[in-house]
């Protein structure tokens, strides 16, 4: 009894919940559409009645496609007795669930976060082209971390000068001579080339303030308000202007020509002839200008490997700006929007829970069905139905034994609707006694009621 109990509420409440079920596949048909339809709009170009008409074709389509496949499957995949039948409904189950994703699920969520993964793709390029001008600008800089060393020998040239110009520290004689004029002369080019570093100060910090500027107004239009395609296409504007910048940022370095400077100082180093009075004095200053090569060649070697480490460093490669739509967005970042991807999916494969829910309830109300005696299957309106049928066959055998005892016809009265037209003539309907509780129904006017 209690297995009959069972089966009977979960069929009752399989056809109380029909309407709902039908309800929630449409329902859930409907909202799939409508975002296919704006993920669809990101993706179309044209005139914009023809893509209105073909996003609303392609949307309408996926909707219909999305509920009938829902509903054959809430239909049949329940009925399904055997293993084979159901893993292969499954089968095409599964199957049907990819193509939804592949024409609808992708483009939901194109819908759901692709303004969000447009701004991330700028922000992501922000950040880049702010590396690379920083990059360049470091590189640009480098040369002035050769200042120091530059203004020091400068500086140890004039003082040996002017040391050898007062006391004779060098020659042991004093005074203006070759000694002096070399000293000064190295002095010199030291301070040239001060200058010329100096000098590429101003054009880089130039340069830098405006590549600053630009990354300024794109930072501004990543978090700005409004439609994302018309800040996208600003942002590119500035991403081809800041790329100009961070160039010419690469070609004002001033290390290259500091190498070449450098080299310079030891090849071309041009000693006077010792101008003494006497043969001695003549001596120590050709002494002293071979000392003055030697350290003018060391200082040059010095600052033509500090050159060759800033020009060893990585120049910045070239970037571009490459804008993508709201789907390429998407696709491009999708980890980055797990939940807007959960939900475009569980809009389109929710229906599955549904038809799953409903394959457990048959399997369970079938296993509590087999396991019923045969009157245990028998509702209020199958005992009725026949009782009528043994009545009518009892007054069939009654008016054939009247008329093997008397041969006269007789006129049968009229017969319930249920008997058979061949019996009509043959069978009259009994008269019930009064104390029993049972109507007498016309079978025609009696339906099959369930429990």
């Amino acid at each position: 009894m209690t297995n009959a109990l069972t089966a009977r509420r979960i069929k009752n409440h399989v056809s109380s919940l029909e309407t709902m079920t039908r309800f929630v596949l449409a329902t859930l048909a409907l909202a799939s559409g409508v975002y296919t339809y704006l993920g669809v709009r990101s993706l179309l170009d044209g005139d914009a009645a023809l893509v209105f008409f073909a996003a609303i074709v392609y949307s309408v389509a996926v909707s219909v496609g999305i509920y009938g496949f829902w509903t054959y499957m809430a239909r049949f995949l329940p009925e399904m007795r055997d293993a084979a039948t159901r893993i292969a409904l499954f089968g095409i189950m599964g199957v049907g669930a990819v193509m939804i994703v592949a024409m609808s699920s992708w483009l939901n969520a194109a819908a759901l976060a692709g303004s969000a993964a447009v701004e991330q793709h700028l922000a992501v390029t922000q950040e880049g082209y702010t590396a690379d001008l920083d990059q360049a600008h470091s590189n640009a800089l480098g040369a002035l971390s050769l200042l120091p060393d530059i203004q020091r020998a400068a500086e140890r040239f004039a003082r040996l000068a002017e040391d050898e110009r007062q006391t004779g520290a060098l020659t042991g004689t004093s005074g203006s001579g070759t000694v002096v004029q070399l000293l000064t002369q190295m002095s010199a080019q030291m301070r040239e080339l001060e200058a010329t570093i100096e000098g590429s100060r101003g054009t880089v910090q130039q340069l830098f303030q405006e590549g600053q500027q630009h990354l300024a107004t794109m930072r501004g239009l990543v978090s700005g308000a409004g439609p994302v395609t018309p800040r996208a296409d600003q942002f590119g504007e500035e991403a081809v202007a800041l790329t100009g910048v961070i160039a010419a940022l690469e070609q004002t370095s001033i290390a290259p020509s500091v190498a070449r400077a450098a080299n310079d100082l030891s090849l071309g180093f041009i000693a006077p002839v010792a101008g003494g009075g006497t043969a001695d004095l003549a001596g120590r200053q050709s002494q002293v200008m071979d000392n003055i090569r030697a350290s003018v060649a060391s200082q040059s070697e010095a600052l033509a490997a500090a050159a060759g480490e800033i020009l060893a460093q990585p120049r910045v490669e070239e970037r571009r700006f490459v804008p993508l739509s709201a789907a390429e967005a998407v696709l491009l970042y999708a980890t980055s929007f797990l939940p807007s991807w959960a939900g475009a999916i569980s809009i389109d494969l929710m229906p599955g829970v549904l038809v799953a829910i409903l394959a457990v309830a048959h399997a369970v109300m079938r296993r509590s069905e087999d396991v019923l005696a045969d009157a245990e299957r028998l509702s209020a309106a199958d005992m009725l139905r026949s009782l009528d049928l043994h009545a009518a066959l009892m007054e069939r055998q009654r008016l054939a034994e009247t008329r093997t005892a008397d041969p006269e016809p007789q006129t049968a009265p009229p017969v319930p609707a249920a008997v058979p037209a061949a019996t009509a003539a043959h069978v009259q309907q009994p008269e019930r006694p009064a104390a029993e509780n049972v109507t007498p129904l016309a079978m025609a006017d009696r339906k099959r009621q369930e429990p």
